[in-house]
C-alpha cells in the first residue's frame, strides 16, 4: 500500500522512539502531524527534518493526561492536512511504583497517559480514520504486558490494558480501519539505566543486543504499509526476549 499523501498523527513524537516513527512514517510517503507535550524544541528540529524531506509537517502541543487534549490534537490534525488516515498512539510515562508505595495520584496520572488517552485518541480518531476507508491505528505496547516489571506496577498494567484495548478496537472499527500493536523489548534505554543495568537487560535477550528506535519504527512501517491483511496482532519487536524463561 502507497502511503504517499497519507497523514500520520504520531503522538510523544519528539523523542525517542516516536521520533524514530515519525521519520520512517515520512520516508514512506505520510505527512506529519508531530505531537509533543514539553519537547518543544526537538519537535520543531524534527519539523524542520521532515519538511526536508519534501514531507509537511505540523506541531501539535498538548497534556495528553488532560481528556480536553484527545479531541483537540485529532481536530488541529484535520484542520492542518483535511485528513487523517494513520494514528499512532506512543506517547507514555514510565513512572517507578511498588505496591508497597501505592500512590492514587500517580497511578491514576500513568493509566490517564498510558491506556486511557490511547482510547481516548482513537475515539476523537475513528470517524476521520473511517472515512477514507483504509484507516489504520496502531499502539505502542511493552513485553511488561506479559512479564510485569516489579517496580512498574502501573506501567505494566496499563500496557497490558493496551493489548485488550488493541484487540477490542480491531473487532469494532473493521473492516474499515485497522488496528495493530507493536510490543517493544528493549528499545531505548532510560536514561537512568547504567551499565550494569543495562548489560544484565541485554543479557538476557538471544539477539545479544538492546534494540534500537528504528527496530521499532521499521515494525511499524510494515503494519500500517504492508499488512493488509493484519488486524489485531500485537508485534513483538524484543530481540526474542519474550520466549525466554526468568
Amino acid at each position: 500500500m502507497s502511503l504517499d499523501g497519507c497523514v500520520a498523527l504520531v503522538t510523544g513524537s519528539a523523542r525517542r522512539v516516536g521520533r524514530a516513527i515519525a521519520l520512517e512514517l515520512a520516508s514512506a510517503g505520510c505527512d506529519l502531524a508531530l505531537h509533543y507535550n514539553r519537547s518543544q524544541d526537538e519537535a520543531a528540529q524534527l519539523l524542520r527534518q521532515i519538511e526536508a524531506c519534501n514531507r509537511r509537517a505540523h506541531l501539535i502541543p498538548g497534556d495528553l493526561s488532560q481528556p480536553t487534549s484527545w479531541g483537540r490534537i485529532v481536530s488541529v490534525c484535520v484542520e492542518a492536512f483535511g485528513r487523517l488516515d494513520v494514528l499512532v498512539n506512543n506517547a507514555a510515562v514510565f513512572d517507578p511504583m511498588a505496591l508497597a508505595g501505592f500512590d492514587h495520584a500517580a497511578w491514576e496520572r500513568t493509566m490517564r497517559i498510558n491506556l486511557t488517552a490511547v482510547a481516548g485518541m482513537c475515539h476523537h480518531a475513528a470517524e476521520h480514520l473511517r472515512s477514507g476507508g483504509c484507516g489504520c491505528i496502531l499502539n505502542l505496547c511493552d513485553i511488561a504486558a506479559d512479564r510485569p516489571f516489579g517496580r512498574h506496577l502501573a506501567y505494566s498494567c496499563a500496557k497490558a490494558g493496551v493489548v485488550a484495548l488493541t484487540k477490542a478496537l480491531a473487532l469494532e472499527l473493521a473492516p474499515e480501519v485497522r488496528v495493530n500493536a507493536v510490543s517493544p523489548g528493549i528499545a531505548a534505554f532510560p536514561d537512568d539505566y547504567d551499565n550494569t543495568t543495562r548489560r544484565r537487560l541485554i543479557a538476557k535477550v538471544p539477539l545479544q543486543r538492546a534494540g534500537t528506535p528504528e527496530d521499532i519504527a521499521k515494525a511499524v512501517r510494515y503494519l500500517v504499509a504492508d499488512a493488509p491483511y493484519v488486524t489485531g496482532q500485537i508485534i513483538r519487536v524484543d530481540g526474542g526476549r519474550s520466549i525466554v524463561g526468568g
